[in-house]
């Protein structure tokens, strides 16, 4: 494994990863398959930032955004590899959330461009994005708690008849459809273990039930792109598992992921690629375990000099600024200490 992992395009294999030029899984390991796919299609790439991916569904061409004069976004170029989780990190304010808006429509840049299999997103609203095929969650869940549980799924059904004035008038064109989603709607709340709660109130959830609660109205549209923000955020821990069971289902089944979270216990468990930004650029790319190991992440995350040992005239200098905050809480009157007296270097070194 190499120190400076953006450098190199190499590295140590995990174990559940088949070595190279095996064959294809069996019909016994089909559930790993995507997973594999994923991996394999990723593996060799260099950890570099704006590396070209294999297949990418999601390209991001220049993207700016700022608010007054601070810069929240400035991604050059991005690409999110077709059928793969992609883990985004970095530290707060660093611009992940607003990378998300961008990319859904629920803001706008100042430049760039951005698409989807191609097809450019920009200017399109949110409601146009997902019916594309790219859908998120929300860091704060959006359920609307005055309605029921099945209530708030149906409204993630696209297309809905019933939706038109004149055909609400005519139950004949959409009463078959209706039924057709409302059970497709229960099967997907057996799924996230929320059937029992199909009548109640979606206000009454606790927080880890309302995420599992926008994830599967997530799936109602049969999205393409799935993107989460923060879904473990103030969930308990039995429900995390759930989440994560329920995240590397979604690869399982063909979609792409791309997911926010600051716990890296989690990105490392289900993530194929991680992308770091910090002060709205992206500062590194590559797979989970090459992430630990780049320096710009550990400065992003810990500060540039976290680590670094202090001069003797740095000490003297934390020393006598520390003495001179006691001695101004002891004398308030004093708003200084009298500079004629040196402060003894310390001799013990």
């Amino acid at each position: 494994m190499p120190a400076e992992p953006a450098a190199h395009g190499a590295h140590a294999a995990r174990p559940d990863e088949p070595p190279a030029g095996s064959a294809p899984a069996s019909a016994g390991t089909e559930k790993a398959a995507p997973r594999r796919l994923a991996q394999a299609a990723l593996r060799d790439l260099p950890w570099e930032i704006g590396v070209a991916k294999p297949d990418p569904t999601v390209v991001v061409d220049g993207v700016t955004r700022t608010f007054g004069g601070l810069t929240a976004v400035s991604v050059d170029h991005l690409e999110i590899q077709r059928g793969g989780i992609t883990g985004l990190i970095g530290p707060n304010g660093a611009g992940k959330t607003t990378l998300f808006n961008l990319l859904t429509g629920f803001d706008q840049p100042d430049t760039g461009t951005w698409s989807f299999d191609g097809r450019s997103l920009g200017k399109l609203s949110p409601h146009q994005v997902a019916r594309l095929g790219v859908v998120r969650t929300f860091q704060l869940t959006k359920a609307l708690s005055r309605l029921t549980v099945l209530q708030n799924m149906l409204l993630g059904a696209q297309g809905q008849r019933g939706e038109s004035f004149l055909r609400a008038l005519v139950p004949g064109t959409w009463r078959r459809q209706e039924t057709e989603n409302t059970e497709k709607a229960m099967e997907l709340l057996q799924r996230f273990k929320l059937d029992a709660k199909s009548d109640d109130f979606a206000g009454i959830l606790s927080g880890g039930q309302r995420k599992l609660l926008e994830m599967a109205r997530a799936l109602m549209s049969d999205p393409q792109v799935v993107m989460l923000d923060e879904p473990m955020a103030g969930v308990n821990p039995a429900l995390t598992q759930s989440l994560l069971g329920h995240v590397k289902d979604l690869r399982e089944e063909g979609m792409t992921v791309i997911f926010v979270e600051h716990d890296m216990d989690v990105v490392r468990d289900i993530s194929d690629w991680v992308v770091v930004m910090a002060a709205g650029r992206i500062i590194a790319e590559g797979p989970p375990e090459s992430i630990s190991q780049n320096k710009a992440v550990v400065d992003a995350y810990l500060g540039a000099h976290h680590d670094a040992p202090l001069t003797v005239d740095d000490e003297d200098r934390v020393l006598a600024e520390a003495e001179a905050s006691i001695a101004r809480e002891g004398h308030p009157d004093q708003g200084v200490i009298s500079s004629d007296r040196p402060h003894p270097r310390r001799t013990d070194r």
